[in-house]
C-alpha cells in the first residue's frame, strides 16, 4: 500500500500530539507515586472507562476476530463473549469495593486482607510474575503482531517493519515515563476515536466492495455449502454438534470458564490494568460507572466493524494460509488514498493505547509492590517517581527482547496461560467470605498450577483439541477447589484485627463477615446484594441484547433485530431503576 506525503504527515501529526499530551502532564506526574499510577485518584467514569476500552483494543485485536470468523464463523467470537457474565459480575460486586480498599495496585490487596509472610509472598510474587514475564510477553506479542501488521501494509521486511516498531516504542515510553497514568488516559481517548472511526469506515467500505449487505449474505452462503460442518458462518450461535465447539465444550464456557480461569485483563472480580483504572476514579460511582461503560462499549459496540470486515474477507480473500491477515487485506483492497494515512494512525493508535498502559501497570508493580515495599522502604514521592520512569524503560527494553525470542516463548506462554483455572472462586470470594487466608489462595495458586501442567505434559491434554479443554478445565477447576476449601479450613483464619480494619475498610456484605461484623457494629456494610445481582442480570441482558440486536439489523433480520435490542432495553431499566434507588441515576461528575 503506497503513502502519500499528506498520508505521513496525518502519522507524523498524530506523533507529535501524543508527545503534546506526554509534555503537558509531566509537572503532575512527577508529584507523586499516587499521580503516576492512579492519577491521583480524580478520574471521571467516561475517561476511566475509555481507557479500559482503548486498552483492550489492542492492533492485533481486529485480526484475531478475522481469524475467528474465518474459522468459525461468527459464533467463533463466543471464545470471549462468554466473558460477558464475569464483566457485569465485576461492574456491580467488585468496582466500588475495589474503590474503598484504596490500594495502588490489586497484587497490595493481599496485604490488607492477609497478615504474616504468606501475605508479603503473595504481594511480592505477583508483582514480580506479573510485572515482568507475563506483562513483557504480552509486550512482545503486541510488538510482534505491530511488525507482521507493518509488513503486509507497507509492503516492507521484517528488519525494516521492526525498525518501526521500536520507534513506536521509544514514543510510547516516553510518554508513558513523562505523565504517568494521566497521559495514558488521555491518549487512549484520543487514540480509541481515532481507531473506532476508522474500523466503522472500513467496515462500510468492506460491505461496499462485496456488493452490498444483500450479495454478502447470498456469497457466504455459497461458501457455506463448501464448509465442512461446523453451521453457517451467520449463525450467532455455535452449532453444537460441530467438531470446534461441541456442547460440552460450550458449556464450560458460559458456565465455567467466566467465573473460575484467571486471565490477564478478564480476571475475576477485577484486576491488572482494569483494576487500576477502578482504583484512579473519582469516587465509588465513578468506579462502577467507567466499568460499565467499558463493558458495553468492550463487547456491544466494537465487535461488529471488526466481524464485518472478517465475513468480508472469506469473500474477497477466500483460502488464506493465515485468514487473519484478511482484515488487513482488506484494508488495503478496499480503502481509498485519501484514507490510508488515517488507518496507518489508527493501527499506531491501537498499538499504542496498549502498550503504554501495559508499561505504566508493570512499572506499578515493580515499585509499589516490590522496590518500595520489600527495597527501599521510605524514600521521598519523587525518588518513587524517578524509579517509576526508570521501571518504564526497563520493561520496554525486556519486552523488545521477548520480540526477538516469542516463537520460542509462545509454547511456554500457552502452557502458563491455563494454569489460572480454578483460582477464580477464591479471587471472587476473598472479598465476600471472612474465613479465606492467604493460604487458601497460595493453595489455589499452586494446585492449578501442578494439575494444569499435570494434565498436559503427564496425560497429553492438549487446549487446542475442544474436549481435552472442556476436561482441563472441569478437572483443574474441581481439584483445585476442593484442595484450597481444605486448606482454608485445615489452617487458621486470619488475624482479627486485620479482619475487622479489612471489614470497615472495604464495608463488603455482612452476609460472609458476620463473626467479624459483630466486632465492628459501628460498620454499615453494604446491603445491597439482591440489587447487585439483578442489576448483574440485567447487564448481561443489556449487553446481549444489544450485541445480538445490532448484529441482526446489520443483517438486515429486523424484526429479530428488534426483538433484542428490545430485550437490552429491558436490561438497562434494570440497571437504570436499581442506580437511581441508590441517588446515581444522574450520570454526571
Amino acid at each position: 500500500m503506497q503513502l502519500t506525503f499528506a498520508d505521513w504527515a496525518v502519522v507524523g501529526l498524530y506523533f507529535l500530539f501524543n508527545l503534546a499530551v506526554g509534555f503537558y502532564y509531566k509537572s503532575r506526574a512527577q508529584s507523586s507515586v499516587d499521580e503516576f499510577f492512579l492519577s491521583g485518584r480524580n478520574v471521571p467514569w467516561w475517561l476511566a472507562g475509555t481507557s479500559m476500552v482503548a486498552t483492550t483494543f489492542a492492533a492485533d485485536t481486529p485480526l484475531a476476530v478475522t481469524g475467528m470468523v474465518a474459522a468459525n464463523g461468527i459464533a467463533g467470537n463466543w471464545l470471549w463473549w462468554c466473558f460477558v457474565s464475569s464483566g457485569m459480575l465485576t461492574v456491580f460486586f467488585y468496582a466500588r469495593l475495589w474503590r474503598r480498599s484504596g490500594v495502588t495496585t490489586d497484587v497490595e490487596f493481599a496485604e490488607i486482607r492477609y497478615s504474616g509472610w504468606p501475605a508479603a509472598f503473595l504481594r511480592g510474587f505477583r508483582a514480580l510474575y506479573l510485572g515482568i514475564p507475563i506483562n513483557c510477553i504480552i509486550l512482545g506479542w503486541v510488538n510482534k503482531a505491530m511488525v507482521d501488521i507493518l509488513m503486509l501494509i507497507l509492503g516492507i521486511t521484517k528488519l525494516e517493519a521492526l525498525a518501526i516498531v521500536i520507534g513506536l516504542i521509544v514514543v510510547t515510553s516516553l510518554v508513558s515515563t513523562l505523565s504517568g497514568l494521566w497521559g495514558v488516559l488521555v491518549t487512549d481517548l484520543f487514540q480509541f476515536a481515532i481507531k473506532m472511526g476508522m474500523v466503522i469506515v472500513l467496515a462500510v467500505f468492506a460491505v461496499r466492495a462485496v456488493g452490498g449487505m444483500g450479495a454478502m449474505k447470498e456469497k457466504l452462503l455459497l461458501i457455506d455449502a463448501t464448509r465442512a460442518g461446523g453451521g453457517s458462518v451467520l449463525n450467532f450461535v455455535p452449532d453444537l454438534h460441530s467438531a470446534w465447539m461441541p456442547l460440552l465444550t460450550f458449556l464450560v464456557y458460559i458456565s465455567l470458564n467466566w467465573w473460575a480461569t484467571w486471565y490477564p485483563g478478564a480476571e475475576p472480580g477485577g484486576g491488572g490494568y482494569i483494576a487500576q483504572r477502578m482504583l484512579s476514579a473519582k469516587d465509588e460511582k465513578n468506579s462502577l460507572l467507567a466499568t460499565l461503560w467499558f463493558n458495553v462499549a468492550h463487547y456491544a459496540i466494537r465487535p461488529w466493524p471488526w466481524i464485518l470486515v472478517g465475513l468480508a474477507s472469506l469473500i474477497l480473500f477466500p483460502g488464506l494460509e493465515r485468514p487473519e491477515t484478511g482484515y488487513i487485506r482488506v484494508m488495503i483492497a478496499t480503502l481509498p488514498p485519501s484514507l490510508r494515512g488515517l488507518m496507518v494512525a489508527a493501527f499506531a493508535a491501537a498499538y499504542m493505547s496498549t502498550i503504554a498502559t501495559q508499561l505504566n501497570w508493570g512499572a506499578s508493580y515493580l515499585v509499589n509492590d516490590f522496590y518500595r515495599r520489600f527495597w527501599k522502604p521510605g524514600e521521598t514521592q519523587q525518588h518513587y517517581v524517578m524509579i517509576s520512569r526508570v521501571a518504564t524503560i526497563f520493561l520496554t527494553l525486556v519486552s523488545a527482547v521477548v520480540t526477538f525470542y516469542l516463537d520460542s516463548i509462545a509454547g511456554a506462554w500457552k502452557l502458563l496461560i491455563v494454569t489460572g483455572a480454578g483460582t477464580g472462586g477464591v479471587l471472587l470470594l476473598r472479598w465476600y467470605w471472612w474465613r479465606i487466608n492467604a493460604w487458601s489462595e497460595v493453595s489455589a495458586m499452586l494446585t492449578a498450577f501442578v494439575v494444569s501442567v499435570g494434565l498436559q505434559v503427564g496425560w497429553g491434554f492438549d487446549t487446542d483439541k475442544p474436549l481435552d479443554f472442556a476436561w482441563l478445565m472441569i478437572t483443574t477447576v474441581a481439584i483445585t477447589t476442593v484442595v484450597w476449601l481444605a486448606v482454608t479450613f485445615l489452617t487458621a483464619p486470619e488475624k482479627t484485627d486485620v479482619l475487622v480494619a479489612f471489614y470497615r475498610r472495604t464495608r463488603p456484605s455482612k452476609t460472609g463477615w458476620g463473626p467479624i461484623g459483630a466486632l465492628a457494629p459501628d460498620v454499615q456494610p453494604s446491603r445491597d446484594g439482591l440489587s447487585n445481582l439483578l442489576c448483574w442480570a440485567g447487564g448481561c441482558m443489556l449487553i446481549y441484547g444489544a450485541l445480538f440486536g445490532v448484529g441482526k439489523l446489520l443483517l438486515h433480520e429486523t424484526g429479530t433485530g428488534l426483538e433484542l435490542l428490545a430485550m437490552g432495553a429491558i436490561g438497562f431499566a434494570i440497571i437504570y431503576h436499581n442506580l437511581s434507588r441508590r441517588g446515581w441515576s444522574a450520570v454526571v461528575d
